[in-house]
Formats: C-alpha cells, sequence, structure tokens
C-alpha cells in the first residue's frame, strides 16, 4: 500500500479549490445511481431502434456488473483512505472502486455498440475514445478526492472492461449461433 499512500499524499498537497470543485462534479455525474440512468436511456434507445441484442448486452452487463461490483466489495471488505484526506463520506467499503468499474463497463459495451452501429459517423475515433476518456475522468476523481486508494480505481477499470468485454464475447456467441437474430 506504499503506492496507495503516496499518491494519496501528493493529491493532497497539490489539491487547489477550483479542481477540486471540477472533480466534484465528476464524481457526482459518474456515479453508479448515474451510470445506470446512462445505460437505461441507452437500453431504451436500443429497444427503440430495434437493436435488441445489443439493448439486452448493455442491461445485463450493468446490472451483472453492479452484482460483482458488490461482491467483490463484500469480498475484500477494504477500508477507505483517512479522514481528513478524504473528502468524500461513503460507508462502504473501497475495493473497487464502483464508479471506475461501473463507468468502465458501460464505456466498453457503449463503444461495442457504437461499432456495430450502421450509422458511420458513430466510428469516428474521437466519439470511441469518449467514453474510455469519461471514465478515466471520473476514476482519477476519486483518487483526487480521496475516496479511493489508487488500486481501488485501476482494479475497477480492469474489472469493468473485462466485465463488459466478456458481454460482448458472450453476444457475439450468441450472434455466431443465431445469425438472424436482431441486433
Amino acid at each position: 500500500m506504499g503506492c496507495d499512500t503516496a499518491v494519496l499524499n501528493w493529491m493532497v498537497d497539490h489539491r487547489v479549490d477550483w479542481v477540486t470543485t471540477v472533480f466534484w462534479v465528476i464524481t457526482t455525474v459518474g456515479n453508479t445511481f448515474a451510470m445506470f440512468v446512462l445505460s437505461t436511456a441507452a437500453w431504451a434507445a436500443l429497444l427503440t431502434s430495434k437493436r435488441n441484442v445489443d439493448a439486452w448486452m448493455v442491461a445485463a452487463a450493468m446490472l451483472t456488473g453492479w452484482g460483482l461490483m458488490n461482491a467483490l466489495k463484500f469480498a475484500f471488505g477494504r477500508e477507505r483512505p483517512p479522514l481528513p484526506e478524504r473528502l468524500v463520506e461513503i460507508a462502504s467499503h473501497s475495493f473497487p472502486s464502483g464508479h471506475a468499474m461501473m463507468s468502465m463497463v458501460l464505456a466498453t459495451v457503449a463503444i461495442a455498440v457504437m461499432l456495430r452501429s450502421a450509422t458511420a459517423w458513430l466510428h469516428r475515433p474521437v466519439l470511441l475514445a469518449l467514453p474510455v476518456i469519461a471514465s478515466l475522468l471520473i476514476g482519477f476523481s476519486r483518487i483526487y478526492l480521496g475516496a479511493h486508494w489508487t488500486t481501488d480505481v485501476l482494479a475497477g477499470w480492469v474489472f469493468g472492461a473485462l466485465w463488459g468485454l466478456g458481454w460482448i464475447y458472450a453476444l457475439t456467441l450468441i450472434s455466431a449461433r443465431n445469425p438472424s437474430a436482431e441486433r
């Protein structure tokens, strides 16, 4: 945990009021509830567009990812960084970061949905990078605000990406077995 403590101490020593405010906004917009609102909107839009398989992939990845995140938090039971360094009051366990994990699950499946779209402008690299950039900012905000150790956030990103990729792989298998399935 030496690296975690060193990063936390560096963040605390270099906090600036306006940056803290920006990261408060990012962490609030990137919370688990907001990820579920975004994923529900994506699910509804995909269903409306008759992209049923994609819609259910998003829903399944997010719902099961939330369950996995909570199981991991319970299994590891890691304490959060100490007060006063922690600018966020939270009672749950620290490992992995739910903000980082759920935003990365959503980013991963969102990119897959964008790439599977027939709408060419959704394939632009800058647009495909946006979900990942958002997840990285959300995770970094958790470290900056002292809500998580660095390794909590890194693990959240890894677990989230792997979980999303797992659901993408499952979709690929389903689509290969049933080519007539709606996208």
